[in-house]
């Protein structure tokens, strides 16, 4: 009774395909000459993303449509091969393009079958359809498929075809080509992976959103023990390999099911946008396909410990003041235990902020808050771990802002146990450099480019405060004065016929006067009083010409008013590592500079920077002696002045000033060491109070301190010669060490020419 039916299928089947070979035949007499030109694939040039790469290697930023990593065909793995083949097209070398036995057979599935279960195509006609044609379903663009196929065959060996094949076909997560492929799934190498893996890839492309082992663990791992069944009875893997492949556990690097141990690119954010505008700048559109490498400056080491200095000290910073509050709540009236899926779906909407990790109060009291984290670990949270968002479980809490169940709190592994914390509204940039030539080692814009995407490194115009002083210093050094000369440390005042406004008032820091004392120690102890007086000897205008034309300041940003000693006027942390690489180098002018070199696809240099260097090419802009004068006084600011705390990095070879302005709004540490400058900044984008006491040196400097620790691990200690034209004498008042004095004698400092402050520019406190 069955035999009837399936004899008319196949006689149907017959002689549609009879007429299908008619139908082609035809087709190919009239379409085979109107075939487009297959100059895309004979010439194939893929459109391979701008990368950005630290100075040692480390991808850093990737800007493009299509993420895609160029592979030639001799670099592709066999086994590699072998599964592609296996997944997609086993007799791929063995046909010309259409494998007629392979379509008569998907027709014949198709139509027992009644569906379109079964396409029948070659990779050959994947090339031509992903090339030149849409994915539309008509017998029309099949029989035109099936003629760019063999056209292609005709024009192209099939090491090509693979080739391209392998290059250009799309695996989700916006990875094209298998290369790249093997970098977004396992974070390594396309040659790096194993059988397991390869039969993975492979069965991608069949449906990359159906077959994701990212999204879709399960069905990919169903799929991947088709290839690898395929690639048994293909005989490319023995039974004892396959069976090994079979029970290899997936390692991903993105997902749910990622590893910690993967490795993570490391974070410089704002290094890689910096460096996007630069290529886009030089090859517009073009930056985004031509597979251009931009090499940075940066050492991958440094970067990340600039990163995690700021991030760490930021927050070390939320945790000395209040908790806002949970930053969200979740229904939690339908949740049936601790264990629920749905608390899952409900904190996928919260990603990660790095090392903060979003979690859900299930339970809160005063004494324990039990709360859900991602993965469905269960956290119970006492005593110290509740000490900073205590006032929020309070019963007098406000509503909005209680820790109550269904709260989305912020938590971050603490030494001992997990810690409760916030997104900081402060915000914080580091920057370090090489003084010699102008190399930036480390940029970190802010706290968090996803949330903030204002660079504070660059674009940050803010009062300096006390670390502007050593520009004001070197100065009166330049006038004649020397570490050894004495100032009075008592109190100003200044009449507002004076100051032609309102009265002003400087005062020090902590309102304390020592009475006379030399430059030295006023330094170092960051007496605000002494530094005005130093600048009305000199001459604001003299001061103001000397800072801004020797340092490379804005004079528009720092008008000649005696506040300019207090640091009033407008620098970036950019300006201010590049100001301090001139103490650092012994008195020379570099040029900050961030790239390095730009390539194309193939390694050829297409720009290159040529940095002058302190010494050789760089501009000398200050005496020797005036170098190494204040490399003297800002080293005692480190050894017993405001910045001592840097002292416990146990190195010798420090100098640097710390900073904070008027009403704490905003925290310095300027440093170095002769190899390496550092700057660090904390305040609030919208200017306000960071809160009492909160100084540079408590904010800026331990951030300083973080990243040189890592960063000078291993260098030596160095030290400048005293320059010719110094001699050595006695220190006049005080016993502070060893001063000196230029040797030939200077002319006596002119009598002081500052015009009056300016009446909207206030005193700074400082540190």
């Amino acid at each position: 009774m069955r035999t009837r039916p399936l004899l008319l299928s196949l006689l149907f089947v017959g002689t549609l395909l009879v007429l299908g070979a008619a139908s082609i035949a035809v087709a190919a007499a009239f379409a085979w000459p109107k075939l487009p030109s297959l100059d895309a694939l004979t010439d194939y040039k893929p459109r391979i993303p701008l990368r950005v790469y630290t100075a040692d290697g480390a991808l850093i930023g990737e800007f493009g449509e299509e993420r895609r990593t160029y592979i030639a065909i001799n670099d592709v793995p066999e086994k590699l091969k072998q599964a592609i083949v296996s997944a997609e097209d086993d007799r791929f070398f063995e046909h010309s393009g259409v494998d007629f036995s392979g379509l008569i057979r998907a027709t014949l599935l198709n139509l027992i079958g009644g569906s379109k279960r079964q396409g029948g195509s070659t990779i050959t006609m994947q090339v031509a359809r992903n090339f030149y044609l849409s994915r539309e379903k008509t017998i029309s663009r099949k029989l035109y498929e099936i003629l760019l196929a063999l056209k292609i065959e005709h024009n192209l060996s099939k090491e090509k075809i693979l080739e391209v094949y392998i290059n250009q076909i799309y695996l989700g997560q916006r990875a094209y080509g298998f290369a790249n492929a093997a970098q977004t799934y396992f974070g390594r190498e396309v040659s790096q992976l194993s059988v397991a893996e390869y039969a993975m890839l492979a069965g991608l492309p069949k449906a990359p959103s159906a077959y994701n082992p990212v999204t879709n663990l399960p069905r990919a791992t169903l799929r991947q023990h088709y290839v690898l069944r395929r690639m048994r009875d293909l005989n490319y893997l023995d039974e004892e390999t396959y069976q090994q492949a079979l029970s290899t556990p997936m390692r991903l690097a993105i997902g749910r099911n990622a590893q910690a141990s993967a490795v993570a690119m490391p974070h410089a954010e704002y290094v890689a946008e910096m460096a996007r505008q630069m290529a886009y700048d030089q090859f517009k559109e073009e930056a985004y396909t031509r597979g251009i490498k931009v090499i940075t400056t940066i050492v991958k080491a440094d970067q990340q410990a600039a990163y995690e200095a700021l991030r760490k000290n930021i927050l070390s910073y939320e945790q000395r003041h209040a908790y806002r509050g949970p930053e969200d709540y979740v229904d939690l009236s339908n949740i049936e235990s601790n264990k629920d899926e749905a608390l899952e779906e409900m904190i996928d909407a919260y990603p990660d902020l790095d090392e903060m990790k979003p979690g859900i109060v299930l339970q809160a009291s005063r004494q324990l808050v039990k709360v859900y984290m991602r993965g469905g670990e269960l956290v119970d949270l006492s005593g110290d771990s509740l000490r900073f968002p205590g006032p929020m479980l309070s019963d007098n809490a406000p509503q909005q802002k209680r820790i109550r169940p269904g709260a989305i709190i912020r938590l971050v592994k603490g030494s001992k146990n997990w810690l409760v914390t916030q997104p900081p509204e402060v915000e914080g940039a580091f920057v370090s450099l090489d003084p010699r030539d102008g190399s930036i080692h480390s940029l970190v814009g802010g706290f968090d480019y996803n949330r903030n995407k204002f660079n504070h490194v660059t674009q940050a115009w803010r009062q300096a405060g006390s670390s502007f002083k050593p520009f004001i210093y070197s100065a009166a050094i330049d006038k004649g004065y020397t570490p050894g000369s004495v100032f009075q440390d008592a109190p100003l005042n200044f009449s507002s016929e004076e100051t032609g406004g309102r009265d002003w008032n400087p005062q020090n820091y902590d309102n304390r006067y020592e009475g006379p004392m030399s430059l030295r120690t006023a330094l170092a102890k960051s007496k605000n009083v002494v530094a005005i007086r130093v600048l009305q000897a000199i001459g604001v205008r003299y001061a103001q010409d000397y800072v801004t034309s020797r340092f490379g300041f804005d004079p528009a940003k720092n008008p000649p008013y005696l506040t300019l000693a207090l640091g009033a006027g407008s620098v970036t942390p950019w300006q201010m590592a590049s100001a301090y690489a001139i103490f650092a180098n012994g008195g020379y002018r570099i040029q900050p500079y961030l790239v390095k070199e730009m390539q194309d696809s193939s390694g050829h240099v297409l720009a290159r920077v040529t940095p002058s260097v302190a010494g050789q090419q760089a501009e000398r802009v200050i005496d020797p002696r005036n170098d190494y004068l204040m490399d003297m006084m800002m080293k005692d600011v480190v050894r017993r002045g405001t910045a001592a705390k840097a002292m416990s990095l146990g190195r010798s070879d420090l100098a640097g000033k710390t900073g904070t302005t008027n009403e704490y709004v905003d925290a310095w540490f300027c440093g170095y060491q002769p190899t390496l400058v550092g700057v660090s900044w904390i305040g609030f984008d919208q200017p306000k109070k960071l809160g009492s006491g909160e100084t540079g040196g408590l904010l800026a400097l331990p951030m300083w301190i973080d990243y040189m620790r890592v960063a000078l691990k291993g260098v030596p200690e160095q030290f400048m010669s005293p320059p010719s034209g110094l001699v050595k004498v006695q220190p006049t008042i005080e016993k502070e060490g060893d001063d000196f004095i230029y040797e030939e004698h200077m002319p006596a400092p002119p009598a002081a020419d500052a015009p009056e402050p300016d009446p909207a520019a206030q005193s700074e406190p400082t540190t």
